[in-house]
């Protein structure tokens, strides 16, 4: 019999005669006209789900971009990549698929979460070998004369965390057979908080069901999942179970039963959301919430005393602000033009999350892609470097360490950096600068050690030599350490962005772009950049992006401060986040993937729905980030 033609963005019957105006693109994918309408009215021309940029594109008619509920059907949403149960709930109605109905009621506490499946993936963890991060040290130079002292020497401490084990595969489908998970990782207890309001209908919900079926798809049967959907008020949609095969077709079955409309109430969605992971019966090692929503809070904003500005402390639970550990990161996803990225990246910061800038409807999946790729890759847990002097002249001044918590001893003699957990192959670079007296013979300057948890919850604590310098007679011709060099290019750029987004907000755009070419300028004739470094070439790519981003005041409102502010999470964290083409493979801004990371997008981008008859679409490798 005939296949029946779906359009590409709701899956809804296409039916020439009924009704419904029909839109083939360049790239053979088809949409009702009323779901493209709302891309192409905001200048859209890439197909939402090839990313091919149109020549020819529909006219703007007034014709409405919402989907109406009644024909959305369970599974609105067809996935990329479909297991055969998936194409089952394509098929059979409610009643025959022995899924149980959501119930609209809510316990008082939230301890109803499924039991952990805790033997295998235990198992699985302790028969890895054993691989442990690495410490490395940098001096600025390594010698100083015996005449000189020295104020504000700079020593950089790098780390680097262990690998993924040679099983993992974190961009592998889970398929339905699968009875553990997919790799030697630590299990994951994950709540995602999505957006319903009224402006997600359309184009934009039946994408978010896409990129929420992926996640899906990619957990496995000891991660759990629970998910709360908010508008005007928020509504767990099921309690924290694992995603095993009946796991996932209950997550399937809530996401794509879902229909936009009402406000944004993020404030109630965050604090369901921590009361799911706070009342838990049990436990996974590794806990996040993913947040993604399109507006601004209408209900709990409000001017604090001091200039009118918004106290964007009111949207984050206290438990997580009293949580000085950060053990539960909110990683939030702004969406579109419209959405508050002050309030998204002050929610994300002060939990120790992620702020993502997602401004093309397309890159959603790719988005949620990066951000799972880490979390299913954390091989390290609570880990703390500490630092001592060692010569007794020896004095630390300052701690460059981002948003890491840093404390320094008052005598100056020694200090501590909480970095917390760590995705495989991850790395954070520390820098620091201490006081060196004159001195007739080699100098020990730090001693470097850190300790973490590992995911047999095992302490691991490391050590390095000490960190010292030659003393000699006269002053001997060197170059800078080019690692320290890129360092101080890299702070020295983040440092710029948020001066140059305080003058923006001043509404001194001309201000702000001065402030970012200056920098442009200091990192060009850094030894760094002159010796082609990557990082500082970035890093100008990335300056010169929001330079470009503030051409105009509306430009700014509409892309540039969401982009400056997803910018300055990445560096402040060291971490990588979705801004710009930072996603694509062929992107030439710094952006801390890990391979886990890259390797799931890979996975998104490379498995497409294709137009019937065609092959499925690849992309190009994605070169290493780092």
């Amino acid at each position: 019999h005939k296949r029946k033609r779906k359009c590409a963005i709701c899956f809804d019957s296409m039916r020439s005669g009924h009704g419904q105006a029909l839109f083939t693109a360049e790239c053979s994918h088809k949409f009702h006209f009323h779901c493209i309408s709302s891309n192409v009215k905001h200048g859209n021309h890439v197909c939402p789900v090839c990313r091919a940029k149109w020549k020819e594109i529909p006219l703007n008619r007034s014709l409405s971009s919402n989907i109406p509920d009644g024909r959305r059907g369970i599974n609105g949403v067809q996935l990329p990549q479909q297991d055969a149960y998936v194409a089952l709930l394509h098929q059979v109605p409610n009643r025959q698929r022995g899924v149980r109905r959501l119930h609209t009621f809510e316990p008082t506490d939230f301890n109803d979460d499924e039991s952990l499946q805790q033997t295998e993936a235990t198992d699985s963890l302790n028969s890895r070998s054993k691989k442990t991060a690495e410490i490395s040290t940098y001096p600025e130079f390594s010698s100083i004369p015996q005449s000189s002292s020295q104020d504000g020497f700079s020593v950089l401490i790098h780390l680097k965390a262990p690998s993924a084990s040679s099983d993992q595969a974190t961009g592998r489908l889970v398929n339905e057979s699968s009875v553990r998970s997919p790799s030697g990782r630590a299990p994951v207890d994950l709540v995602t908080v999505i957006d319903i309001s009224g402006s997600m209908a359309g184009t934009k919900l039946a994408l978010l069901k896409r990129a929420m079926g992926f996640v899906i798809q990619h957990l496995g049967p000891s991660d759990r999942l629970s998910v709360i959907a908010f508008s005007s008020s928020a509504r767990r949609l099921f309690h924290l179970q694992r995603m095993s095969h009946y796991g996932r077709q209950q997550a399937l079955q809530a996401i794509n039963s879902l229909g936009a409309g009402g406000g944004t109430n993020i404030a109630e969605a965050l604090k369901k959301a921590t009361k799911v992971i706070e009342d838990r019966s049990y436990k996974n090692s590794v806990c996040s919430i993913i947040l993604l929503s399109d507006g601004q809070d209408t209900y709990n904003l409000s001017s604090n005393a001091r200039g009118g500005s918004k106290d964007y402390s009111t949207l984050v639970p206290q438990s997580i602000l009293d949580d000085t550990r950060r053990m539960l990161p909110i990683h939030a996803f702004g969406f579109g033009a419209d959405h508050d990225s002050d309030s998204l990246h002050s929610v994300a910061e002060a939990s120790g999350g992620t702020f993502s800038f997602i401004e093309d409807e397309g890159v959603m999946q790719d988005a949620f892609a990066q951000c799972i790729g880490g979390l299913l890759s954390v091989v390290v847990q609570e880990m703390r470097l500490n630092m001592e002097c060692v010569h007794p002249g020896v004095q630390l001044c300052s701690i460059k360490s981002g948003s890491y918590p840093s404390m320094m001893a008052r005598d100056g003699r020694s200090c501590s950096v909480d970095i917390g957990h760590l995705y495989a192959d991850e790395e954070r670079d520390i820098l620091l600068s201490v006081n060196i007296p004159q001195s007739r013979e080699q100098t020990s300057l730090l001693k470097v050690a850190c300790s973490y948890r590992d995911l047999t919850n095992e302490t691991i604590k490391l050590k390095v030599d000490e960190v010292k310098i030659n003393r000699p007679m006269s002053a001997i011709s060197e170059n800078v350490s080019i690692e320290v060099d890129r360092e101080r290019n890299r702070i020295q750029a983040a440092d710029s962005i948020e001066s140059a987004r305080a003058a923006a907000e001043r509404g001194a755009l001309a201000e702000a772009v001065t402030i970012l070419e200056d920098c442009r300028r200091r990192l060009s004739e850094s030894f760094a950049s002159r010796s082609g470094d990557r990082l500082s070439l970035a890093l100008d790519a990335e300056l010169r992006e929001m330079q470009e981003r503030m051409a105009s005041r509306q430009l700014y409102e509409a892309s540039g401060r969401a982009y400056m502010l997803s910018g300055l999470s990445s560096h402040s964290w060291q971490r990588a986040t979705t801004r710009g083409d930072s996603t694509e493979s062929s992107t030439i801004v710094h952006s801390y993937q890990t391979p886990s990371m890259v390797q799931m997008l890979q996975h998104s981008q490379s498995h497409i729905p294709s137009p019937p008859g065609q092959q499925p679409q690849a992309r190009p490798p994605r070169p290493s980030a780092r």
